[in-house]
Parts: structure tokens; C-alpha cells; sequence
């Protein structure tokens, strides 16, 4: 790849993501958007942040690490009782931690 096409492709992709990103900010800016709305975007952090632990967790090719799932487990109880995903990941970085230190 040039650095001509290599340039191209940049400025195609920065192009996207500003899109993406700044479209939705500028067409809603100010407009006060219905709770239904509001509810589902506030549960894109909790699911994206569900997808990527599942994901490290229940991986076809490997076996369960069974450290992973008790910090896992213990992220659980956390987020039933607080509901912030901020507690829920120091939690399970702590609890993973811990336990690696413990085996």
C-alpha cells in the first residue's frame, strides 16, 4: 500500500467515525429525547461491557479458567447490589487480582 492509498483510506475512515460520532450529537443537540430512548442507550455501557467479559470467558477453543469465573461470579453480586459499571469492573479487576495472587 502507497502512502497515497494509505492516506485516502485515513481520511475515508476519520471521515466515518466523525460522521458517526458527530451527526448524532449536532442533530440532538438540545431536543429532549423520550424515556424509551433514553433507558435503551443507557444499557449499551452494561451490554458492551457484558459482551467483552463473555466473551473472554466463555471462549470455544479454551477451557473455562475457573479464576476468571469466581471473579466473574463476584462482579455478579456486586452489580446486583450497585448497579454501576464502574464497581462492577474495579471489582473484577481486584477479585482477579486477588485470586491470582492466592494460587
Amino acid at each position: 500500500m502507497s502512502s497515497t492509498d494509505f492516506l485516502v483510506f485515513y481520511a475515508c475512515v476519520l471521515a466515518v467515525i466523525l460522521a458517526c460520532r458527530c451527526v448524532p450529537l449536532l442533530t440532538l443537540g438540545g431536543r429532549e429525547l423520550s424515556p424509551r430512548v433514553s433507558e435503551a442507550l443507557g444499557l449499551i455501557p452494561p451490554a458492551a461491557f457484558a459482551a467483552l467479559v463473555a466473551n473472554d470467558l466463555f471462549d470455544p477453543a479454551t477451557a473455562p479458567d475457573p479464576q476468571a469465573l469466581l471473579a466473574a461470579a463476584v462482579v455478579l453480586v456486586v452489580a446486583r447490589r450497585t448497579g454501576s459499571l464502574i464497581w462492577c469492573a474495579l471489582t473484577g479487576m481486584a477479585a482477579y487480582a486477588l485470586l491470582g495472587l492466592a494460587v
